[in-house]
């Protein structure tokens, strides 16, 4: 037989293309159109029902950036469409096909119920089916005008990501409203032109299934007259029949459909218009439900549903509905799909306490897994914590973006830390917002690396990232592949159903240890610098108001523990973790206002906090320690003095303490405490670190803090990635204006650095040491003008470090500092917390910070034979994409350096520094809340119980990673102690004694404890 697989191919693929498709609505007639432009900021439906509309012609240009435009839409659907499927069909001017990021609007009747969104993929609103002809329309359609901030490919910055600079010009032109037949017959061959054309191009040419579709095709078009595609397109559908109905191979993979829309909380658009997008989309799932009963949409983020409570309450009426039909799956149980490395150990545990609970308050139901596709890497910590809040399972889809290795598995089970493993799913359709087409059909087939183990997979399908959500095109294809030879069969199901399947036909699934580290956007861990210092604080802040106001709640009489206020700014920092906030993704207008709410937040908890400290009332200055450890150390008082003061954890003290007994000289450029003896070089670095707790011995192998500037031109991505090639181009900043002594005192000496380079930026540096603490603080102030760049501080110790710790939420993980693999090369930024820890047995160095994650870590030997192990900090970049102006400006940060310290003393030096102590006054010395004996146990979060019983919470872990046993006494009486989970749940009982209860944690263990007092005023 003749090879004419080309012709048939181009013959079927053009007349499907240029015919039959836009035969898919048989008539049209335009809409009348009337138009108001919103001066300002969004409206709610009653006054831009009021609002005074003017006519308003097809394609003419509307919509400043940013801005609202109302229009009012009437129509009349003519009566010789009686009996036919008649829509209104909207095209705002879209561009591209990307629905969440440009033109998109919500369409409302007249009533102000939302009756469904339009976007490029989604242009239709349903009048009748069948119309009776002469039905009225008439759509108040709320359109937004938002930016395609990424137009351009990252081949250029915008202005267009702040209203502040975006200008008023507008940006997309009015191409109509029409009202329109669709002809169903025609639509359901596109369909079925669709999937056979998909399926067909996917198999192999040898296979004869291609064939068979090829000529079934060829015949079927022959069917079709040109002249009349609506009248002959049933006869083309019936002739077609047959390829469509062949069942699937017996072992055909199964692809277990799951709707999504993944919505980002903020990214390419601010968060007001993330509310608007969540009910457009919302209102198309809804809508779809009522016509496809097998399907079923997964839903992440309770902030969103929030949103819709608050803002659309008939759209949150519909998705209740769905939820009691099943056809709605609330899943992920977070607050926000957070980043998966940067929030703090406890604002991870609260991303799923108020997520959890939002779902179970809200629709009795307790969601089963994290649903988390698009952060930037996973921390070790995830598996225990997902546990911990009762989850069974956890997906991600982000690592199909590794740029140099191949993650290995894609059902498995995920070991953290402390040893807790959890059922991991990663698609290996390599996407969370799939279309069910021929190529992500067979890629998930192909690319499946658990064939012959496992037989499913799941793909979460609908347009996302900016929403848009599942298509009724989407549903048809699914209903298609359902069973149909040649291809994988398609299941709409739950993604709970999905997973247990899973883990019943592959138990022994294969265990990945450790972090999920995304080979891509590592400059996450540091783009938009204020931005992750702002939630830094919080953090912390939340962390002092939570163990005052609960010290308050329990020794001062009268005081009323704020839970709504706390909740509040709790959930209001959790938002702000979201995967494009936090990460310094976002543009402009994102961080802007993210920065003016992490400094509202700061305010209100620093009010908090002082009203606690102030409830028992006046008597003196005392100092506050908020931190787990016991603290000896240098404090100032209100007038700037320095003063020493012994404060035990989680407590308070007066300022009685004895000074230590070496006190801090200055001689030249040499600042020496008795314990560490440190001179700084003429170019201000350090030419010298000795440890004289280790007989003098020198830190350094080369200058320490050799601040250096390195060119930051990643290939795409350009606020997301770091690429490799940055290592090669940089300036080491050595020419220092002034190295000036700036205090000497017998508590305080420092040295004070300034510098200018590059684009009129300045660094100005305050080296301190202080009398009784190893630590050497940088205190160092960024005024930041450049651009495509990144700026490091490096320190060259001289130890060989197998590997370096860095602390991650609730521990650290150890990565090796060679480059043996490109799995271990692929690691040249990495994240971590409070602190990083390099050792050699028997000495080791830390780095400690205040506010930045990202740093690397590498190792040489010098030729005398020597190691040098480097750790670099990644203080501040300045990328133009997406937003132009990104960490331009001021930033003041500290970060230390830790000679001779242990683990232990890491994690005590980060909450220190993290958790400065604190002046008040205030009268007694209560006991602290709780106090723990036993090395290796920290004292994470102390707080009331979210149930407003009185009963005290506290979170404890193992910090060291070694077994630990203690004891944890309470300084209240006590009368029941209860281990619980993340949600405060009981789980087992706990073993007291009087007022202590028996601690016994595993590595890394974190353990909750519910504490419940003994008098009876609670």
């Amino acid at each position: 037989m003749h090879d004419e697989r080309r012709r048939i191919e181009d013959r079927v693929a053009r007349v499907h293309h240029q015919r039959v498709r836009p035969a898919v609505y048989a008539a049209r007639v335009p809409c009348a159109v009337e138009a108001w432009q919103v001066p300002g900021e969004p409206v709610p439906f009653a006054e831009a029902a009021a609002a005074p509309y003017e006519p308003f012609a097809r394609d003419t240009p509307w919509g400043p950036p940013w801005g609202t435009t109302w229009f009012r839409v009437r129509g009349q659907v003519p009566g010789a469409w009686a009996g036919r499927r008649v829509e209104a069909v909207i095209d705002l001017g879209f561009v591209g096909e990307w629905p969440g990021n440009q033109a998109e609007a919500l369409v409302h009747l007249v009533d102000g119920t939302p009756l469904k969104a339009v976007n490029p993929q989604n242009q239709y609103v349903p009048i009748a089916h069948p119309a009776a002809g002469g039905e009225e329309i008439e759509y108040l359609v709320e359109a937004a005008s938002n930016p395609t901030i990424l137009a351009d490919h990252f081949a250029r910055p915008t202005l267009l990501g702040d209203p502040l600079t975006a200008g008023d010009a507008p940006l997309y032109v009015f191409r109509g409203a029409d009202l329109a037949i669709l002809d169903e017959e025609v639509w359901h061959l596109d369909l079925d032109l669709q999937v056979l054309r998909e399926l067909m191009v996917e198999l192999g040419e040898q296979d004869p299934r291609r064939h068979e579709i090829l000529h079934a095709l060829d015949r079927a078009i022959d069917l079709l007259d040109l002249d009349d595609i609506s009248g002959t397109a049933a006869d083309v559908r019936a002739a077609l029949r047959p390829a469509l109905s062949k069942p699937a191979h017996a072992s055909a993979h199964t692809l277990s459909g799951v709707g999504h829309a993944h919505i980002d909380s903020a990214w390419l658009w601010p968060i007001r218009e993330t509310k608007r997008k969540t009910s457009r989309t919302f209102s198309n799932v809804t809508a779809l439900a009522d016509e496809y009963e097998e399907f079923v949409f997964a839903c992440s983020q309770a902030q969103q549903y929030a949103w819709v409570r608050d803002h659309y309450p008939r759209v949150w009426a519909r998705i209740q509905d769905c939820v009691k039909k099943g056809q709605w799956a609330p899943v992920g149980g977070m607050w926000v799909e957070a980043d998966g490395n940067l929030p703090g150990g406890e604002a991870l545990a609260r991303q799923l306490v108020h997520g959890k609970r939002f779902f179970l308050d809200h629709f009795g139901i307790e969601t089963k897994g994290v649903w988390l596709p698009d952060s930037f890497g996973y921390t070790a910590a995830y598996p225990q914590l997902a546990k911990l809040a009762g989850n069974e399972w956890f997906l991600t889809q982000k690592i199909s973006w590794n740029q140099t290795n191949t993650f290995p598995h894609h059902t498995f089970w995920w070991e953290g830390i402390d040893g807790t493993r959890i059922f991991t799913h990663f698609p290996p359709v390599d996407t969370y917002n799939a279309r069910f087409t021929g190529d992500e059909m067979a890629h998930a087939v192909r690319n499946h690396r658990d064939k012959g183990r496992a037989t499913r997979s799941l793909a979460p399908f609908g347009h996302g990232d900016g929403g848009g959500g599942p298509t009724r095109e989407m549903l048809e294809r699914a209903r298609r592949l359902k069973d149909l030879e040649g291809s994988a069969k398609v299941v709409m199901e739950h993604p709970d159903a999905f997973f247990k399947a899973a883990r019943e036909e592959y138990p022994d699934a294969p265990v990945w240890v450790g972090e999920l580290y995304l080979e891509l956007h590592r400059a996450t861990y540091t783009s938009q610098a204020r931005t992750k210092q702002g939630n830094r604080r919080s953090e912390h802040l939340l962390r002092e108001a939570e163990l005052w106001a609960t010290t308050a709640a329990l020794h001062a009489p009268g005081y009323a523990y704020p839970y709504e206020r706390l909740d509040r700014l709790w959930k209001t920092v959790l938002l702000h973790q979201f995967h494009d906030i936090l990460p310094g993704s976002s543009i402009a207008w994102v961080h802007r206002e993210a920065e003016a709410e992490h400094a509202r937040v700061a305010g209100e908890l620093a009010e908090l906090t002082a009203e606690a400290l102030a409830a028992p009332g006046a008597g003196g200055t005392r100092v506050f320690n908020t931190s787990p450890y016991d603290r000896a150390e240098v404090v100032r008082t209100a007038e700037g003095a320095p003063v020493y003061a012994e404060v035990p954890a989680s407590g308070s003290a007066r300022l009685t303490a004895a000074a230590p007994a070496h006190p801090v000289t200055v001689t030249g450029r040499v600042l020496d405490n008795g314990l560490v003896r440190v001179e700084v070089a003429e170019d201000g670095t350090l030419a010298s670190v000795r440890d004289l707790r280790a007989g003098g011995r020198e830190v350094l192998a080369d200058q320490g803090n050799l601040l250096r500037l390195h060119t930051d031109l990643p290939n795409y991505w350009d606020a997301w990635d770091i690429d490799k090639h940055y290592r090669n181009r940089y300036t080491d900043l050595r020419d220092a204006e002034s190295v000036t002594v700036v205090e000497q005192d017998p508590l305080v000496g420092a040295i004070r650095v300034a510098r200018s380079f590059g684009k009129a930026s300045k660094i100005t540096q305050t080296i301190t040491v202080r009398a009784g603490s190893p630590r050497i603080d940088f205190e160092t102030d960024i005024d930041w003008h450049e651009t495509e760049k990144i700026l490091k501080a490096g320190f060259p110790v001289d130890l060989r470090a197998a590997h370096s710790s860095a602390e991650i939420q609730f521990g650290h993980v150890q990565r090796p500092t060679h480059t043996n693999t490109t799995w271990e090369a692929a690691r040249f930024e990495t994240s971590g917390h409070r602190w990083v820890h390099i050792g050699e047995p028997g000495y080791g160095v830390a780095l400690i910070n205040d506010s930045t994650y990202g740093h690397d870590v590498s190792r040489t030997v010098r030729e005398d034979g020597g190691t040098t192990t480097t750790v670099r900090l990644s203080l501040v970049r300045a990328p133009r994409i997406p937003d132009p102006g990104a960490d331009q400006g001021r930033h003041r940060l500290t970060y230390s350096l830790l000679p001779g310290a242990s683990i232990e003393d890491a994690v005590a030096e980060g909450y220190a520094l993290n958790l400065p102590l604190r002046l008040a006054d205030a009268a007694g010395a209560p006991e602290p809340v709780v106090s723990v004996a036993g090395e290796g146990i920290t004292v994470e979060a102390v707080k009331l119980a979210d149930d407003t019983s009185g009963d005290v919470v506290v979170r404890l872990y193992e910090s060291r990673g070694g077994r630990a046993t203690g004891t944890l006494r309470t300084g209240f009486p006590l009368a029941h102690a209860q281990v619980t989970d993340l949600l405060e749940r009981p789980l087992d009982e706990a073993v007291t004694d009087g007022n202590t209860v028996a601690v016994a944690l595993r590595p890394f263990q974190i353990l909750t404890l519910r504490l419940r007092r003994a008098t009876a005023d609670r």
